[in-house]
């Protein structure tokens, strides 16, 4: 697994090359449901590929005043911003990676017709595993101190509008968005198995 994993990283490189130089940048859409590890494998991309943006909007959110008292206003806030912004990075010439659940397609329009507006290409993974294995990814995420605050929102958030159901609904309704759009490739992410999942990310984009 290890020589397959560095063998399409290598590929990607040359492919990144030669996109680079049709100058052509990429907006890479992380999708999942929460708790996934979208969040993760963002992180180690732009780690290894210099010059790549990591637009988390959830992270972004953390950044608006008064955020904890009402997060979706702060989503609603922050959104239009981060296109600007992944706009702005991409006509430059670089990449996005954006790690976000989006099951709304109206909402995943507005950030495929952001790439794809400016002439950059627009790439859709979606990071899944079993519905009851999800919920309990979930659960069992971070917990300390140190994590990002956004979690312990989102843990709230979940239990004040039905806890479990919330995030079978979430994946039902991946499901349902996967069916209405045939470019997104699924990858399928056990638990613990961060680097398999890394590794079957870069080949996606190879």
């Amino acid at each position: 697994m290890e020589d397959a994993c560095r063998r399409a990283r290598n590929a990607d490189s040359k492919s990144r090359a030669h996109v680079e130089s049709l100058v052509v940048s990429r907006l890479i859409h992380l999708n999942g449901p929460p708790g996934i590890g979208k969040s993760t494998l963002a992180r180690r991309f732009v780690a290894e590929h210099p010059g790549v943006l990591n637009c988390d909007i959830d992270a972004l959110r953390t950044l608006i005043g008064g955020w904890e008292r009402d997060s979706g206003e702060a989503g609603a806030l922050i959104r239009p911003a981060a296109l600007a912004m992944i706009e702005a990075y991409l006509a430059n010439g670089h990449d996005v990676v954006l790690p976000q659940m989006l099951v709304d397609p109206t909402e995943l329009a507005r950030f495929e017709a952001c790439a794809v507006g400016i002439g950059a290409q627009f790439f859709e993974r979606v990071l899944m595993d079993t519905p009851a294995a999800s919920v309990t990814r979930f659960h069992s995420r971070g917990g300390s101190a140190s994590e990002d605050p956004w979690h312990d929102q989102v843990r709230a958030i979940v239990a004040a509008n039905g806890g479990d159901s919330v995030l079978t609904g979430y994946h039902a309704a991946l499901e349902r968005l996967l069916s209405e759009r045939p470019d997104a490739v699924v990858i399928m992410s056990a638990d613990g198995a961060v680097e398999e999942t890394y590794c079957s990310f870069i080949e996606s984009l190879t």
